[in-house]
């Protein structure tokens, strides 16, 4: 304090060498006094909140306190995020805390389950970990929000909204010019169609049509977010999970070969979910978005170097022996090497690939990364 009430003086003093006439002076230093003493004014965000729904790729601690095997609250999760173990399945940053950022955010979008009254105004993340389109869909891992329930916490969510701003009319206006993010349906075909111990789908549906019944839900679902006040809504397509460490040691015939018939099905979905989008988008005052996820990892998948990363089928923390638990040891020490890693657990990205793919969603690097628009032409609208 007393460092910068020494600045101050001195800078006044040059000042006065300059301008000897009072009234200038006087004038002069009620203009610098504000940004003397408060220092630089952050710019605000360019939307004024935030709005996430999908599952572990995202979940920043909704799964914390549920009774849940999809939980990633402990060490070395968060290992290199400020905050630590957070419940982010992730050692950083994940996704969504990179576009909060280049959104300019000030603090990363915090979850709904301690996020109520005021602080909504800015948004919230209802992901939850082993969530699903389909209700049923990660229920052999416990509890978790399913995108139905996380719709009704968003709903749940605005009528506080209605309260604080006093009308409809006027959340209504607010939310219009909120982003809204949606990634769901990773679950829906690693934790209930390519699961048939537990789930029927494979036999009740061929891909065709399980994509169709899936994309069918899903749209209801966003029409559902669309009535409650969602204009601005990114859908992030699944990515090439038959990629993952888990899937590659399973059924990789050499490790590194990505597994074909898990793709081939996510490309079936995709692809629905690419024209459902285009049909949202007829919907009034509706700006819907499809961020090529799936593109985007391939693209990292083909050329690592290119990003600085090295290893591409293996996980960083401990997932026991071929990668064949989901989730990290606890307090088991990962690779001192994340940076480089593509994979930080058998299923989710590191930061640095967080990085890369939040990044590529919000600035488009490629004109198939998002269409009809990226994220930060999204926010402009």
């Amino acid at each position: 304090m007393a460092c910068k009430e020494q600045q101050h003086s001195m800078l006044i003093t040059a000042i006065r060498q300059r301008l000897p006439h009072g009234r200038p002076l006087l004038l002069l230093l009620l203009l610098l006094l504000p940004q003397l003493l408060l220092g630089p004014v952050r710019s605000a965000p360019q939307v004024p909140c935030y709005f996430i729904f999908g599952d572990s790729l995202v979940d920043n601690g909704n799964n914390n306190n549920i009774a849940s095997l999809a939980r990633a609250n402990y060490p070395p999760y968060g290992i290199d995020f400020s905050a630590g173990a957070t419940g982010r399945f992730c050692n950083g940053l994940t996704t969504v805390d990179v576009i909060s950022q280049l959104l300019g955010f000030e603090d990363y979008i915090p979850p709904y389950a301690r996020t109520r009254g005021q602080d909504l105004l800015g948004g919230a993340n209802f992901a939850s970990a082993a969530a699903g389109i389909r209700d049923e869909t990660g229920q052999q891992l416990g509890a978790r929000i399913s995108f139905g329930g996380q719709i009704q916490n968003y709903v749940q969510a605005v009528q506080q909204i209605v309260e604080i701003l006093g009308d409809e009319d006027s959340a209504a206006d607010y939310l219009s010019k909120c982003i809204f993010s949606v990634g769901m349906g990773s679950n829906d075909y690693l934790n209930n169609y390519f699961m048939p111990t537990f789930y029927s789908t494979s036999s009740r549906y061929t891909p065709d049509e399980y994509a169709t019944a899936l994309t069918q839900q899903y749209s209801q679902q966003l029409r559902t977010l669309y009535n409650y006040g969602a204009r601005k809504v990114a859908v992030i397509g699944v990515g090439q999970i038959g990629c993952s460490p888990n899937e590659l040691a399973r059924l990789s015939t050499d490790g590194v070969t990505c597994v074909g018939q898990f793709n081939s099905a996510i490309q079936l979905f995709n692809r629905e979910v690419v024209q459902m989008v285009n049909d949202l988008n007829s919907l009034d005052g509706a700006h819907f978005t499809y961020i090529n996820a799936y593109g985007i990892f391939q693209n990292i998948l083909a050329n690592p170097g290119d990003y600085g990363l090295r290893v591409t089928n293996r996980g960083c923390c401990g997932v026991g022996r071929n990668n064949g638990q989901i989730t990290c040891l606890p307090y088991q020490p990962p690779c001192p090497n994340r940076r480089e890693f593509l994979f930080w657990d058998a299923f989710h990205p590191t930061e640095a690939a967080n990085i890369i793919i939040g990044r590529r969603s919000y600035r488009a690097q490629s004109s198939s990364d998002a269409s009809p628009m990226d994220i930060s032409h999204l926010a402009q609208l």
